[in-house]
């Protein structure tokens, strides 16, 4: 009885090459692109670093925010928008309204989450470089900046 011929090699003839994957295909964006070919995905520049927007739909929206060391984010809320954080690396101070209207302060670290509805005052501070992935509805242009440490308080400036 003959043995079974598989994908890989045998114990017998070990210079058997095992197929290699394809080739991706070439990119047709040219070399100083700064958005993925074939893609929505887009990189938006920031004072306290860059987020980029991963998928925008008429129903939600992603995106990963990267605050630099000693950054923060405007002090905000949402008339509309309701999101979720969850800190991929780094350390985060995470500043959140309270019903008294003090705000309370939490770190995060990787691996740890909150979510911030409608209407909720907060703000994100970089203890260390930090990663974030944020979930929401799409209204991504939907921000009252309180204080801004970037001049742009009142408006919805990037």
């Amino acid at each position: 009885m003959m043995p079974e011929s598989g994908p890989g090699p045998s114990s017998s003839d070990a210079s058997t090459e095992r197929a290699k994957p394809a080739k991706p295909a070439e990119s047709t964006a040219p070399p100083d692109s700064t958005e993925p070919p074939d893609s929505t995905e887009r990189r938006v520049v920031k004072p306290w670093g860059h987020e980029l927007i991963w998928v925008q739909t008429d129903r939600f929206a992603g995106k990963v925010l990267v605050i630099e060391a000693g950054k923060r984010l405007s002090l905000q809320l949402h008339e509309h928008k309701d999101e979720a954080i969850r800190v991929i690396s780094g350390r985060l101070r995470l500043y959140l309204g309270k019903p008294d209207g003090t705000l309370g302060t939490m770190e995060l670290g990787p691996g740890e989450s909150r979510r911030i509805p409608v209407g909720m005052v907060h703000r994100f501070e970089a203890i260390e470089r930090c990663e974030l992935i944020e979930v929401s509805t799409p209204e991504l242009d939907d921000v009252i900046r309180l204080e801004d440490d970037y001049g742009r308080q009142g408006t919805t400036a990037p």
